[in-house]
């Protein structure tokens, strides 16, 4: 049995999203199928088509948009049916689309997205989730990245706590094959090299799986979390840039959530929360100046071992 973490991106281009963020939906092998279907059929059921069709890609930045909403507002909720009848030509022509059909379909997408994250939840799904203020310092190194470590580290929580032997399985939207061969050797380096890595391979494969997204349903549920994350969920009082709007949907996410009761720094029921927010990205060896003076001074030579009749000797 296998977890499939399905992984993507938003806010990474640090325009105007307040944090850039690193989300996966976590859903069991056995639980796979049932939202895959559900996706295609709210599809059929909210837009009268595959909206998916051609050209359009289901991206969470384009169906929830602030210009959604607005479009939205500008009249009263149309029932099920009529919204559909109306949303399907909007999208056959859009050239043609009434501002009655514009209305219909933006509702539409709204109630799309609602309807694709209750269906995840019903399915067991979890949501993990790393925020990165989009004002934060850069990390340079060449070390896998900390919002990914965290973000594997909530995943082997899970995965642990489970109480079966079910491995985790990470796949990502595909990246420029650039990127894709630094990130699968970042990724080796440290499931291979460090003791902690190397304890979370125990749960998770070390090497991910790369595919499109336009192809992959998961990575397309993945970029919808991704994106009510970066713009919804808040932590540690207001923040001005959230959207109230989204609230609703952030809702569900929050429900899917999972919180790991682990034993750190003496604390033996410490909470890990699966979304979380990492201020600074930088390793220690980067913000700690002295830390990096001691990483980097050379250490003394040792003096060589007093041997006995040629055995090295014990003392």
């Amino acid at each position: 049995m296998a977890y499939f973490l399905f992984v993507d991106e938003s806010g990474q281009d640090q325009h105007e999203s307040p944090y850039e963020v690193l989300a996966g939906i976590a859903i069991r092998d056995i639980d796979l199928w049932p939202p895959i279907k559900n996706v295609t059929a709210l599809e059929i059921r909210h837009f009268g088509r595959r909206y998916s069709d051609g050209a359009s890609e289901l991206k969470a930045k384009k169906i929830l948009k602030r210009k959604t909403y607005r479009q939205a507002a500008l009249r009263a909720p149309f029932d099920e049916a009529t919204r559909t009848a109306l949303a399907k030509p909007c999208l056959d022509d859009g050239a043609h689309a009434t501002p009655e059909m514009i209305t219909a379909l933006a509702q539409a997408k709204i109630a799309f997205a609602r309807d694709v994250l209750q269906a995840c939840a019903q399915s067991r799904a979890r949501v993990f989730a790393t925020m990165v203020p989009r004002r934060a310092p850069r990390s340079g190194t060449d070390a896998l990245r900390k919002d990914y470590a965290y973000l594997s580290e909530r995943f082997s929580y899970f995965l642990e706590h489970g109480g079966s032997d079910d491995q985790g399985i990470v796949v990502f939207d595909e990246l420029e094959r650039y990127r894709s061969h630094v990130l699968i050797h970042q990724m080796r380096r440290y499931f291979i090299d460090t003791r902690t890595g190397q304890r979370r391979s125990t749960w998770i494969i070390p090497e991910p799986v790369f595919v499109h997204s336009d192809l992959t349903t998961g990575v397309q549920l993945a970029d919808l979390v991704a994106y009510i994350v970066s713009w919804n969920i808040c932590f540690g009082g207001t923040d001005p840039t959230r959207r109230e709007e989204l609230d609703p949907l952030g809702e569900v996410v929050r429900e899917m959530h999972y919180l790991a009761q682990r034993d750190i720094a003496g604390k033996p029921e410490f909470g890990v929360w699966s979304i979380t927010v990492i201020p600074d990205p930088r390793t220690r060896v980067e913000w700690d100046p002295e830390n990096r003076e001691r990483q980097c001074r050379p250490k003394p030579a040792k003096p060589p071992p007093t041997t006995i009749a040629g055995r090295r000797s014990v003392a």
